[in-house]
């Protein structure tokens, strides 16, 4: 995974602790992430493997959840998801952390995997596959 783990822990040490901003960024219209929580938790595969021949598994997997209050997002992510479509698009995140007293910003690529619309927002579960600061 093309990512720093040492700044993936202390994203999700920092967001455990403070109320982080994330946005979505999906056509050219950015999205509020609210309720975000990131965790590193065990997938069902008993073994690293190419999920779908689209994005690629391990045991473990960074996983992102949080919820989007504007409905508008739900036809944009239809091509984002896997399932009937054959292409499965990245979702990318920013978002603002603190380290050392000094502010740095993060760019987190996604993998959307599931989503669950109520009458007043969606919630999206998504695989963390690249972090990087910019």
């Amino acid at each position: 995974m093309p990512f720093n783990k040492d700044l993936l822990d202390h994203l999700i040490e920092f967001n455990k602790k403070n109320s982080s901003e994330f946005l979505l960024y999906l056509n050219d219209v950015t999205f509020v992430l609210t309720d975000t929580q990131i965790t590193n938790s065990p997938i069902p595969v008993n073994e690293p493997t190419t999920r779908g021949g689209v994005y690629f598994s391990d045991k473990f997997a960074y996983k992102m959840n949080g919820l989007i209050k504007d409905l508008s997002v739900v036809p944009l992510l239809t091509s984002k998801m896997l399932g009937p479509n054959t292409e499965f698009g990245e979702l990318r995140i920013t978002t603002r952390i603190e380290s050392d007293g000094k502010p740095v910003n993060l760019e987190i690529f996604t993998n959307l995997t599931n989503s669950v619309q109520t009458p007043d927002s969606i919630e999206l579960s998504m695989i963390i596959v690249k972090l990087e600061s910019f």
